[in-house]
């Protein structure tokens, strides 16, 4: 487990009392009632929604897209954006209280075209950024980065280097973790979006859920897809939903080649 990393960040934040003992019936503790029970004695059940951006330009071009070099949505990533807006302007999803999105042009773009639909302004936040590859390697092409480092391993020593000049794993989790702890005690009991990228929801699932920070399972979020988790407890979360996408059906999976 990371020391001092953002996944331990997010729990000691929001620790704030041991987990519920409360909830007796004859003198049994009934933990299914346990969330039930500190609702209702006025626990802030914070929402948090977190939504992948639009296909990229960089992913069209297969470029490692970092901060210093992302161009924004494709055309089939404006398309999907389009669609998710549809989706959260009709009845039956939810209503936010906040809008985040990072501050790389392809998440700013997808969070613009839904802002409507959510009735908000978006507010940037750049503790929501995909892994930073850093200078040397945000541009280069994916060919062009094996070629001349080998393949990133992801899976082992999270401190280790994947990225030469960039962020390492470890540093990433501190920063989106640090960043998910400021953001939920702003917004207690609310209902916040991120628009952000896949390795951001990468981070926060494995922190929310108790997972390793490396490792073990692969998570894989679609573009404009919806991720809910849900405060229920202090210190718990529940997972509402992961991957949700049902609003693509009939688009091309990835823009293709002529």
């Amino acid at each position: 487990m990371l020391r001092n990393g953002g996944q331990n960040l997010v729990h000691n934040c929001l620790q704030h009392s041991s987990l519920v003992r409360s909830a007796r019936r004859g003198g049994e503790i009934e933990m299914g009632d346990a969330s039930e029970a500190v609702a209702d004695q006025g626990w802030p059940q914070t929402r948090v929604v977190l939504i992948r951006h639009g296909e990229s330009n960089v992913t069209v071009s297969r470029v490692i897209g970092g901060p210093r070099t992302c161009s924004g949505l494709s055309d089939l990533g404006r398309r999907q954006a389009g669609r998710l807006a549809d989706r959260l302007a009709a009845p039956g999803e939810f209503a936010a209280d906040a809008l985040y999105s990072s501050g790389y042009p392809r998440a700013i773009e997808t969070a613009e075209i839904i802002a409507s639909a959510l009735g908000q302004d978006v507010t940037l936040d750049t503790g929501f950024g995909e892994h930073d590859p850093g200078p040397d390697c945000d541009g280069m092409t994916f060919l062009e980065f094996v070629e001349k480092y080998g393949a990133p391993n992801w899976e082992h020593d999270p401190y280790g280097v994947t990225f030469p000049g960039g962020e390492s794993v470890a540093e990433f989790d501190v920063r989106v973790g640090s960043t998910l702890s400021r953001v939920i005690q702003r917004h207690p009991g609310q209902t916040v979006v991120v628009v952000c990228h896949g390795g951001v929801i990468d981070r926060v699932f494995r922190a929310l859920m108790r997972q390793p920070p490396t490792g073990s399972f692969e998570l894989h979020a679609s573009n404009t897809s919806l991720t809910e988790f849900m405060h229920v407890t202090p210190g718990r979360w529940r997972l509402i939903r992961y991957n949700d996408a049902a609003h693509l059906a009939g688009l091309p999976m990835a823009t293709t080649g002529d």
